[in-house]
């Protein structure tokens, strides 16, 4: 009988532990019963486990696509930037409004999330641009879900012009900011729907870095230029070409992507070759990444690829100069800079935009409405103007010959053209080299100070501030062929890098000069502090590389007026340009002097 009771013992722990391997979802009443109904239990098991899986599948596979598409002639409404602030509950209180209120997007899948991928970009803000296959008729009304259920409202950022991408930015919430890693969040229109189902997808991929992506792609006749951060670490540093692959191709499927040889890898711009599109059997979208193959990663992206398209209408003639810089809030200053430099020689300025929120569109509509060509494109970047100008030398290669890399508060001037009663397309142009081994042609600068402005001169730059800082070295800015830019692209913002065959000639001051009016009324020189533009200069509220030239004599890390600062930096008084353009630009009215781009 011992021997039995043992037995049945045993029995029953093995019972027990089958139970609980096998049925713990099950009710507690059925556990107990006898492992006489073990068959039992285990049909019933297995039933239900396939009804629940073949739900789950079956969500699964009707699962919005991989990608998604926003048309670029979308109407927008203005962003509401106040809305940044709003409280959690507040917000919540929006959605609940706007899920009543706004009509119905229709989608590929009629749903109310878009496939996209995000980017953590300064002050917390994150950029999410939604992926080229998801159809909608509206922009209104979406928020980033963050996978601490935190909402922030996606305001429209602009349409990418090269990828005809559709962005939104929303700032990251402050709790979420204390997470790591960082997730990315949903771009959904309705947040309180589907919570737990948000949060999983809040919760799947890491949120991309600005100092280790790849941004932006551009296709020539014979390669693909890639732009990408982190890739070559920092200034004079670059990976050799053979230590890296260009991969096209779904960034979830690396295994069938095509990989190409990189051909130059050269500060944030790596060159390919073209693949082989019979790889690619969808109409969709290509993504292109940079694979470094030493360490088998493959650089995170949100560029694609598309085959070469027409750059420029080669029926047009090519110009023989045009003018190309990146402007951030230069409305003010913009039309006294093109009437200026088109007056004087430069046929076309394209302007990469670094998401100017002030009246610059308005700007540049009045402009080419009164017949001169400026072209923008939208530059969300931060930190980018070398590859910014890099981009710019192979985007306008086929349309224009010469191009000039000046700011907006940058006027060249020349002596000599005191002498001209009004301004000729020809004057710039005579300041071209005239051997063809003659690649680019710099001219030094003069820093203008505030000159005893206490705010934005009205009547322009050129007529506020009349004089310099003396300087042993000058800086100095470039007009470059384009045809001679070395294939790395390699720039200084400055200056380019040229191929063997060509030299570059520095312009002595006494023949042209850079008015460059630098130093202006504090209102409008501290917003500089915002953010520097070139990737290889820090910005100026870090407490780091307090000696370099970029800098600002006399000022610290944050953007606090110096005593005085409306007479600093006044050396040397210089009025030649001022009173040259008030004879070329100026005409008598009953109030006075008036400037041809004052309103």
């Amino acid at each position: 009988m011992a021997s039995v009771k043992k037995s049945s013992s045993s029995t029953s722990v093995l019972c027990v532990l089958e139970q609980r391997k096998l049925f713990d979802y099950l009710p507690e009443t059925l556990l107990r019963k006898s492992c006489k109904t073990n068959l039992l239990f285990v049909f019933l098991s297995l039933l239900f486990f396939t009804f629940f899986f073949s739900y789950f599948v079956s969500r699964t596979v009707i699962s919005p696509p991989d990608f998604a598409f926003l048309p670029a002639n979308i109407s927008v409404p203005s962003p509401d930037n106040s809305s940044a602030n709003f409280s959690n509950n507040v917000l919540r209180e929006q959605v609940n409004k706007v899920s009543r209120h706004t009509r119905h997007v229709s989608s590929i899948q009629d749903s109310d999330k878009l496939k996209s991928a995000s980017v953590l970009f300064p002050d917390w803000e994150v950029l999410a641009i939604v992926s080229p296959e998801t159809l909608s008729d509206s922009v209104d009304g979406l928020y980033c879900f963050f996978s601490t259920k935190e909402i922030s409202k996606a305001r429209f950022s602009g349409v990418l012009p090269f990828t005809n991408l559709t962005t939104f930015k929303c700032n990251m919430p402050k709790r979420f900011r204390r997470q790591r890693p960082f997730f990315q969040p949903v771009l959904t229109k309705h947040p309180e729907k589907e919570e737990e189902s948000l949060i999983r997808e809040a919760s799947a991929k890491e949120l991309i870095r600005t100092n280790f992506y790849v941004y932006e792609a551009l296709s020539t006749e014979n390669d693909v230029a890639l732009f990408a951060k982190g890739v070559n670490r920092h200034q004079g540093f670059s990976r050799p070409p053979q230590e890296l692959k260009c991969v096209f191709g779904d960034d979830n499927d690396a295994e069938t992507a095509v990989r190409t040889p990189v051909t130059s890898s050269s500060q944030e711009v790596f060159r390919c070759a073209q693949p082989d599109l019979t790889a690619f059997t969808s109409n969709k979208p290509i993504k292109v990444s940079i694979e470094i193959t030493n360490d088998n990663l493959i650089v995170p992206s949100v560029a694609y690829y598309t085959p070469r398209r027409k750059i420029a209408d080669t029926s047009e003639k090519k110009s023989l100069l045009c003018a190309s810089t990146m402007v951030y809030n230069v409305g003010k200053y913009l039309k006294e800079w093109v009437m200026y430099h088109s007056r004087i020689g430069v046929e076309k300025f394209i302007l990469y935009d670094n998401e100017s929120d002030d009246n610059l569109e308005s700007v540049v509509k009045e402009l080419n409405d009164e017949g001169y060509n400026v072209t923008t494109f939208l530059w969300l970047w931060p930190k980018t103007q070398e590859a910014g100008f890099s981009h710019n030398a192979l985007y306008a290669k086929d349309s224009c010959k010469w191009m000039m890399y000046f700011d907006v508060d940058e006027f060249l001037f020349s002596p000599s053209w005191d002498k001209e009663s009004q301004p000729s397309d020809h004057l710039l142009k005579s300041l071209l080299p005239k051997k063809p081994s003659i690649g680019q042609v710099s001219f030094r600068c003069n820093d203008f100070g505030p000159s005893g402005q206490t705010s934005h001169p009205v009547e322009g730059v050129t007529q506020g501030y009349n004089c310099y800082r003396r300087v042993e070295q000058q800086r100095h800015k470039s007009i470059v062929l384009l045809d001679a830019i070395d294939d790395s692209l390699n720039n200084v913002i400055h200056h380019f890098g040229l191929k063997k065959m060509f030299k570059w000639k520095q312009m002595d001051t006494g023949l042209a000069v850079v008015n460059h009016y630098k130093y202006q009324a504090w209102s409008e020189f501290k917003s500089k502090f915002r953010r520097r533009v070139s990737a290889y200069v820090v910005d100026w509220k870090d407490t780091v590389n307090l000696r370099s030239k970029d800098r600002t004599p006399g000022l610290g890390v944050e953007p606090v007026e110096p005593k005085g600062w409306s007479q600093m930096f006044c050396d040397v008084k210089d009025d030649r340009l001022k009173l040259l353009n008030q004879r070329w630009f100026g005409s008598q009215t009953a109030k006075g002097l008036k400037m041809a781009w004052e309103r």
